[in-house]
């Protein structure tokens, strides 16, 4: 019988590869197919170069992998070599090809090819088939972006730069949806209607729909479905970016800089159109100041995370077992006050963004378009981060415990003093008591107040100073600690009340 399921999930396993690669070979003819049609409707040589170069560049990417085991270099070129040739299919279009039958098969394996890619994503993670890693990217899909931008590169600069820009906002809604972020959706459907609507209208670019299409279907496929199937919890989905170096998340914060000015240029050229300038020139002066301060606020907010961040992967550095985790320290460091506070300035930053794209809004400018869709995927990842972190993390604790070896016992209610014996073993216990209660502390990150250890008691007025204190206690950055523990052992009164003394 074991024998039997063990083939069963062989078999299953084989069909579900099997439909991975038909989907991968159906996408392989749909682009030689096409790029044969495009030569052929225009006796343009270079498009017969470029096909040409690319059945030798899957010859080579097909010798590497079976031949000398590099399995990482030939699925790159061959990844890359797809993306360009998608671009090319999607850019090299014209009304003339619509009629041909060949062209129409092209479009209905390129259709096959997304639908069989999808199901096979679905498939994979309904059988639970699926390693899901801790990345951001998968180094196939930025190797077929890459791809798809060289692509744009047959065309002039301004339009290149738009369609590069547009890819760029891809990426990072790719990333957006790995990471779950709460307005990944929002996102991705912003990002569909801007591209389908008005964006290659602007670059009056008539592209292939099918081609591009499946180049976006392909890309997004499986992401979307991680948004839902992705087992992966908040910390390890972010964990590439929580473990990066300082320096590299430090120098993250300019071109991101660098991307938001541009953004906000790309907005200021609305003033040169002056047929609404009654509200275009009051609009952008007011919601320009308001964004222009809530992205200062943004970029502080990131600065200061960032100092946190870096303490905390100090002291998980530091620590040598590996018992203490890097969001267990962060809690103890008040990073989730932090997160939750700063994902309310990211939200007026990005409803800021909003406000601002709609009332610079030009349909002739594509180029602004693939910026605001890269500024808003940039500033909702960042949102993302700090909401699933506010939720995810534990609060600061701080805590005061107060030990008091009891020398008397009262089981009828009247105190009788124990032998001597007996008090010095209730001293050993009471001590072993207060250390256990200090490594309690230490391995729980709580911060100590102080360990109270008093064998001739306490008086009322000193203890409750102290608990004035205790509770009055706040954290380095000001607020309240999220938790305040305290640990009493001793000797109580049938009411329940602590015996101080």
């Amino acid at each position: 019988m074991a024998a039997e399921e063990s083939g069963k999930e062989v078999d299953i396993w084989s069909s579900i590869r099997c439909l991975g690669y038909l989907s991968s070979v159906n996408l392989l003819v749909a682009v030689c197919l096409g790029m044969y049609i495009r030569w052929e409707h225009t006796s343009e040589p270079t498009i017969l170069v470029i096909f040409i170069l690319g059945l030798f560049v899957l010859g080579l990417s097909s010798i590497l992998y079976y031949y000398f085991s590099m399995d990482w270099a030939s699925l790159s070129l061959f990844h890359l070599w797809f993306g360009f040739l998608q671009g090319l299919l999607c850019f090299l279009n014209s009304s003339s090809l619509q009629n041909d039958v060949k062209e129409q098969v092209t479009n209905y394996l390129l259709l096959a090819s997304v639908a069989m890619r999808s199901l096979w994503a679905l498939t994979d993670r309904l059988c639970g088939s699926t390693n899901y890693r801790r990345i951001v990217l998968k180094s196939a899909e930025a190797l077929e972006l890459l791809g798809f931008a060289i692509a744009s590169t047959s065309m002039v600069l301004y339009k290149s730069a738009a369609i590069i820009a547009l890819l760029v906002a891809l990426g990072s809604i790719i990333v957006d949806l790995r990471m779950k972020s709460i307005l990944a959706l929002p996102n991705l459907v912003c990002f569909s209607v801007v591209i389908s609507v008005t964006f290659f209208q602007a670059l009056n670019i008539q592209a292939n729909p099918f081609a591009l299409g499946c180049f976006l279907g392909r890309l997004i496929c499986e992401p979307l479905l991680d948004v839902y199937f992705s087992s992966l919890s908040v910390t390890e989905r972010w964990m590439p970016f929580m473990t990066a170096g300082r320096l590299w998340r430090r120098l993250s914060l300019f071109p991101l800089s660098i991307v938001e000015m541009t953004f906000f240029v790309l907005c200021a050229l609305k003033l040169g159109h002056l047929e609404f300038w009654y509200l275009v020139i009051p609009g952008f002066c007011v919601f320009g100041l308001f964004w222009v301060l809530c992205h200062m606020v943004f970029l502080v907010t990131l600065w200061g995370f960032h100092t946190k961040l870096s303490e905390s992967q100090k002291v998980h550095a530091a620590q040598r077992s590996d018992t203490c985790s890097l969001d267990r320290i962060m809690a103890s460091r008040g990073v989730r006050h932090f997160c939750l506070i700063s994902e309310r300035l990211l939200f007026f930053c990005l409803l800021s963004t909003v406000i601002l794209g709609a009332v610079s809004w030009q349909l002739s400018n594509a180029l602004f378009m693939s910026m605001f869709l890269v500024v808003l995927s940039l500033e909702s990842l960042a949102h993302g981060l700090f909401h699933e972190l506010g939720n995810c993390l534990g609060g600061t604790c701080v805590g005061y415990a107060v030990v008091i070896p009891t020398s008397y016992c009262s089981a009828d209610g009247q105190p009788v003093v124990l032998p001597p014996e007996q008090v010095q073993e209730m001293n050993l216990r009471s001590t072993s008591t207060l250390n256990a209660v200090q490594r309690l502390f230490s391995h729980h990150l709580i911060q100590t107040f102080g360990c109270d250890y008093s064998t001739s008691g306490l008086s009322l007025e000193t203890l409750q100073a102290k608990l004035r204190s205790f509770l009055e206690l706040r954290t380095a950055d000001g607020p309240r600690h999220d938790n305040y523990l305290i640990y009493y052992s001793g000797h109580t009164l049938p009411t329940g009340d602590w015996a101080l003394t």
